[in-house]
């Protein structure tokens, strides 16, 4: 087990770079600058701010540099957003919110889903299963904007239940229901669709068959032998969303005005605000690359009979 997490941990540090390398030349490759706007500087201006920036100099010079920065636990500075503020600053303060209501999202995803894929596998071929199904395949098939506008057009507003916006001044529990709603709702009708085909897989096995000829009642033979079986994809899919959840939904904290960290990740791509990006970018990256890590070891928790050493890359 150490050398395996010693060889997960060397790849997670080389899949992270590689990640800062794309992004810093895909960055630098959009047209435009952090400079252009309604009133563009005169070209005198622009070239200060340049070099004040180091934006002049040679771009594999820009990137070993900031490589050489970004390894001493430095991510530079924001040049638009929230000048010369510290980018890892601004991400201290932006992702609890988003991690919040992201943890919330999964929260309540996760406990809906894996019932509703049991009961879907159970009742199959039945209406209760083609009703889930139906439901399951619209949520997956909606984009997220879609449910959060929704759900502003029927619960939210003058008279109803839920607020339009978030107000920074005033964060009840009736500002958490319709942001995590929206941005829960596709990984819920996910996991239910994930948890049934897996259960449906596990129910058919042998040693399920034998536990009913045994005599095991219905619901010991789902929730403790079939469905440890089927929790292993739905815990491969979990890892990498929790990491794009807790991170923020960007359309979702868009559509609700969170001032989270996947809201102020989409203002800093159209400020182009190359420091905010970049940090924003590999703290995303260096996230879903330890809950991957985290998914490989709860496999052995799950399914001890699993080798991580032979098995695992």
């Amino acid at each position: 087990m150490p050398k395996y997490i010693a060889k997960r941990v060397f790849m997670a540090l080389l899949t992270v770079l590689v990640v800062a390398c794309i992004t810093f030349f895909l960055m630098h490759a959009i047209p435009g600058n952090p400079w252009l706007s309604e009133k563009t500087p005169a070209p005198s201006v622009i070239e200060a701010l340049n070099k004040k920036y180091g934006l002049d100099q040679p771009l594999p010079v820009q990137l070993v540099k900031y490589l050489g920065n970004m390894l001493r636990g430095d991510f530079g500075a924001s040049i638009k957003m929230s000048k010369n503020r510290a980018v890892a600053s601004i991400i201290a303060e932006k992702f609890p919110v988003s991690a919040k209501i992201g943890a919330i999202s999964i929260l309540w995803s996760v406990i809906v889903a894996v019932p509703l894929g049991c009961l879907s596998a159970y009742k199959r071929s039945t209406w209760v299963d083609s009703t889930l199904r139906v439901v399951c395949t619209i949520g997956i098939s909606m984009p997220g904007f879609v449910v959060a506008t929704i759900l502003l057009l029927t619960l939210a507003g003058e008279g109803r239940p839920f607020p339009t916006m978030w107000n920074v001044n005033d964060v009840t529990w009736r500002s958490y229901v319709l942001p995590c709603l929206a941005l829960g709702f596709y990984p819920m009708c996910y996991l239910a669709r994930q948890t049934r085909t897996a259960m449906l897989d596990a129910i058919n096995q042998e040693y399920i068959k034998t536990a009913r000829s045994k005599g095991l009642k219905t619901g010991k033979i789902i929730f403790k032998h079939a469905l440890r079986n089927a929790l292993i994809p739905v815990i491969t899919y979990l890892g990498p969303q929790i990491a794009f959840t807790l991170c923020g939904g960007f359309v979702v904290e868009k559509v609700f005005s969170i001032p989270g960290l996947g809201r102020y990740f989409v203002d800093s791509i159209q400020a182009r605000d190359y420091p905010v990006i970049m940090g924003t970018t590999i703290f995303l990256a260096t996230f879903i690359v330890v809950m991957n890590l985290i998914v490989d070891l709860l496999y052995k928790v799950v399914d001890p009979r699993i080798n991580l050493e032979k098995g695992g890359n």
